[in-house]
């Protein structure tokens, strides 16, 4: 076994938008080098189809606590007991290593070494999105999240961007590594192109900008497609008039819709790293991004950005793609080029290596 340090390893996450892909298909990859994987899932239940996700996984177990996540209104209240069971499983369970999706438990007094990946946070969400500092009411959310990253040894992020605000609002990591998200390319297989524009993410968030999307799809030749779930965690839907909403759709109907469609639009404020987008270039789609620094970093000279606040920029963009097949198979193709950098190999790769330090303790736990 290349990792003989590392067999077993206690990972969290919550259920409601990418981190769940995410932590599946990390799980995955480590299952086929023997290690054993205890999935601690908070918020929302896991339904009946991710259930069944996760038991197709070998070496996976699922476990959920009825805890709000941290980014939550008036979580504060739960995060201690959230800890409390977090750190039972922990005890009773043994891992080698502690895998955190959150930021609030990273000051726990884990039994084994832990590290935190900063997927997003709620104070870069305000600031890129809405161009403001996250207002008062999230004072104890910044605390709980800065102390947790000061009493983590080491901080992951899927992007340099994402790493940089980490260290900007709640100070320097200890250590911080980028390591790329990934997927698995025979999963997104292309298939014959229809002239489609398709986009997907929580409809509720601002972050994904899907209204400027609606706003200019009645002037554009092609239809638009928009999947993803429209009711927030914490009450309300998103009404987006003049595109086709396809609801929450299964892996393997949104892989089909990856594949058909010939355009994959995101026009984003915020995306620290987007499976999404990810999955659309494997599957063989030509990308329009909002043209932001994280997405820049991912997929530059491999996608057609857009800025997230010009309507006309995105509809002429868009406009010219669906006119011009050429251009649009040219760009598909260097999109499809890129995402190979982006596999699940590659991720699970780089855990491997890091649990594998901090396992052999060579990143140094914190003494304070």
């Amino acid at each position: 076994m290349p990792y003989p340090h590392v067999q077993r390893v206690l990972m969290s996450a919550d259920t409601v938008g990418g981190v769940w892909t995410y932590a599946l298909e990390l799980a995955r990859g480590l299952g086929r080098h023997g290690v054993h994987v205890l999935l601690a899932t908070l918020g929302r239940a896991p339904d009946a189809g991710q259930r069944a996700e996760a038991a197709a996984i070998p070496n996976l177990q699922l476990r959920h606590g009825d805890f709000p996540l941290e980014w939550m209104i008036d979580s504060t209240g739960m995060q201690t007991a959230a800890g409390q069971w977090l750190l039972k499983l922990a005890t009773d369970w043994r891992p080698d290593v502690v895998h955190l999706n959150h930021y609030g438990h990273g000051d726990l007094p884990w039994p084994a070494p832990a590290l935190v990946v900063a997927h997003s946070c709620v104070c870069s969400w305000h600031e890129h999105v809405r161009g403001t500092p996250a207002g008062r009411e999230w004072r104890a959310y910044r605390r709980r999240v800065t102390r947790g990253l000061r009493a983590t040894p080491l901080v992951v992020a899927p992007t340099a961007a994402m790493l940089d605000d980490v260290a900007r609002l709640y100070g320097a990591p200890r250590d911080g590594r980028v390591i790329h998200n990934g997927r698995r390319p025979q999963d997104f297989p292309p298939a014959r192109k229809e002239e489609v524009i398709l986009c997907a993410g929580r409809l509720w968030d601002e972050a994904k900008n899907v209204k400027l999307l609606a706003h200019v799809a009645p002037d554009l030749l092609w239809p638009v497609h928009i999947a993803g779930e429209d009711r927030a965690p914490q009450g309300g839907r998103a009404r987006l008039p003049g595109v086709q909403l396809l609801g929450r759709l299964t892996p393997a109907a949104m892989a089909e819709a990856f594949g058909s469609a010939a355009i994959y639009a995101l026009p984003a404020r915020y995306e620290p790293f987007g499976l999404s987008i990810l999955e659309a270039a494997l599957a063989g789609c030509a990308l329009v991004l909002g043209d932001i620094r994280s997405l820049r970093e991912l997929w530059q000279d491999a996608a057609v950005f857009v800025p997230p606040d010009n309507p006309e920029r995105l509809r002429a963009t868009l406009g010219q793609l669906t006119r011009e097949p050429l251009m649009r198979k040219a760009w598909a193709k260097r999109a499809a080029e890129r995402a190979r950098r982006y596999t699940s190999t590659h991720m699970t790769d780089g855990y491997l290596d890091v649990y594998a330090a901090l396992a052999r303790k060579e990143i140094p736990a914190c003494t304070s």
